[in-house]
């Protein structure tokens, strides 16, 4: 079974620390991560991405080569006077290592709800297809 890959691996950590250390230094929400899942059937890759508060034209997805890329940006609510904020904002990124063969002019976008999903059909290479076995008992026993 061929996967995604985050790309590069250690990226999404070192992303996370970043984030925490600019909020302990106080230097406010600067940036974040946003959740993804990332799951396949026989035919796609599914992956669905949570943006709540983020408008579809502050979306950007491309892809280039193998690197499927999904940024953007959330803006700050400037509303009455901040007595909490715990919400990030900022500028995401978020990479993805695709297969290879994908046909890019097949992938889907849809955003609704503040989840952005992304539809990947897969090559027909990967797709895993069953191959019926034929024949009868009788002529497996008579050899």
């Amino acid at each position: 079974m061929t996967s995604l890959l985050r790309d590069p691996f250690f990226a999404e950590p070192l992303r996370l620390m970043d984030a925490l250390v600019d909020r302990a230094l106080g230097n406010g929400a600067s940036g974040w991560v946003p959740l993804l899942d990332v799951r396949e059937t026989e035919s796609e890759y599914l992956i669905l991405a949570d943006l709540p508060g983020v408008k579809k034209e502050d979306v950007s997805i491309e892809l280039s080569d193998q690197t499927l890329t999904i940024s953007g940006t959330r803006v700050p609510e400037e509303t009455g006077k901040a007595q909490t904020l715990e919400r990030p904002y900022g500028s995401f990124v978020r990479s993805l290592t695709l297969p290879k063969g994908l046909d890019d002019e097949r992938i889907v976008a849809d955003y609704a709800d503040g989840v952005l999903t992304l539809r990947i059909p897969k090559p027909a290479g990967l797709r895993r297809k069953r191959i019926a076995i034929t024949g009868s008992d009788q002529a497996a026993l008579a050899q």
